[in-house]
């Protein structure tokens, strides 16, 4: 199947359902896949409609200057890439929603008034239901696992001191994960580091303006893959 119209909110929506779960259109490092599908996309998604096309979308352009040295066969059309029919969800939670009203967990009965066999069948369910959540207790904290890359100004920005400065950064939720230096080019090298957030207490969009306030070593930051826990 691949992606057809990717100037169409079809498309767009149909990437950003595809990079939701990806860091890249094919592998786990940027491609000739990417580059094609970049350019057929032509301008910068939508954030609030389509966040991980977005995301996905600012992360390849950080590439363009080594567009034509990224592996894979520049030649084919962007068509060529995408899911299959059989992996096309653009709205996986709705698909879910839909799926869990299928379910009749109690019966039903057509009859305008309930026997008392009915009755005491439902009265069984419930009961059965309910002794079964409880014994599930709370349900634990939803968590991400996070690649982060932070970008320094120049090739002489001390690297240590960015990444020190980014540590020190303390929420409630969060804990920094391993890190690498990444060569971008021209001898400049981005920090890529990894973290796990709850959820609900931290937020990526303010995780990343406190990073970019710390304005004497970053330059900028890009979320690269984000995967729940």
């Amino acid at each position: 199947m691949g992606f057809t119209d990717l100037v169409s909110d079809a498309g767009l929506s149909l990437l950003n359902s595809w990079v939701t779960t990806r860091s890249y259109i094919v592998g786990d490092a940027p491609s000739q896949a990417d580059v094609t599908v970049f350019k057929a996309v032509q301008s910068s998604p939508d954030a609030e409609k389509y966040p991980h096309a977005a995301r996905w979308y600012k992360h390849i352009a950080s590439y363009e200057t080594e567009f034509t040295t990224l592996p894979g066969d520049a030649s084919k059309e962007y068509s060529t890439y995408g899911p299959e029919a059989t992996e096309v969800t653009v709205n996986p939670a709705a698909a879910a929603e839909e799926e869990d009203e299928d379910v009749d967990l109690f019966g039903s009965d057509d009859d305008e008034e309930e026997d008392a066999e009915a009755a005491r069948v439902r009265e069984e369910r419930l009961a059965e239901y309910k002794k079964k959540k409880e014994a599930k207790g709370p349900k634990p904290a939803a968590k991400s696992v996070v690649t982060m890359d932070v970008k320094p100004w120049d090739d002489e920005t001390d690297m240590v001191a960015l990444e020190a400065a980014v540590r020190a950064i303390e929420q409630d939720g969060l804990v920094w994960g391993a890190s690498k230096l990444v060569p971008v080019g021209y001898g400049v090298r981005k920090l890529q580091i990894n973290l796990v957030i709850e959820d609900e207490k931290v937020s990526t969009n303010d995780l990343q303006e406190e990073i970019e306030q710390i304005e004497d070593y970053v330059q900028s930051s890009d979320i690269v893959a984000m995967q729940k826990l």
